[in-house]
């Protein structure tokens, strides 16, 4: 086997922590929920995001840039593991999950940088 499949083969293989993860302010308590597949990579992504100003969520690249980076941690709320979760399940597990911690944090206006849920039409 060459080492280029060698090394494909091990990264399939490789197993990466799932989860629910949380970017907070420590200047104003604000915080922004999310979810990942992969909490390894999500804060270099955010990160990246908002150091070269190009975050999606236009209210947290706000204040990171008026607070600075040195404002924020970046922690893990809660983990999964993949032996446990069936992956066709994986996204739905991983959006009711984060839907928890939504509701148990709200996250929205004042307190948060997630948008608030919209409300349901009866």
């Amino acid at each position: 086997m060459d080492r280029h499949k060698e090394l494909k083969t091990l990264y399939k293989q490789m197993s990466f922590p799932i989860g629910i993860f949380q970017i907070k302010n420590q200047v104003n308590g604000k915080t922004f929920i999310g979810s990942s597949k992969n909490l390894n990579t999500i804060f270099n992504r955010h990160r990246f995001q908002l150091k070269m100003n190009s975050h999606k969520n236009k209210s947290l690249q706000e204040e990171w840039n008026q607070y600075g980076p040195e404002a924020y941690s970046f922690d893990i709320l809660e983990t999964l593991k993949a032996e446990d979760i069936a992956t066709e399940n994986l996204p739905d597990v991983l959006a009711n999950l984060e839907e928890k911690w939504l509701t148990t944090l709200k996250p929205y206006n004042e307190h948060g940088y997630n948008l608030p849920p919209k409300a349901k039409e009866n």
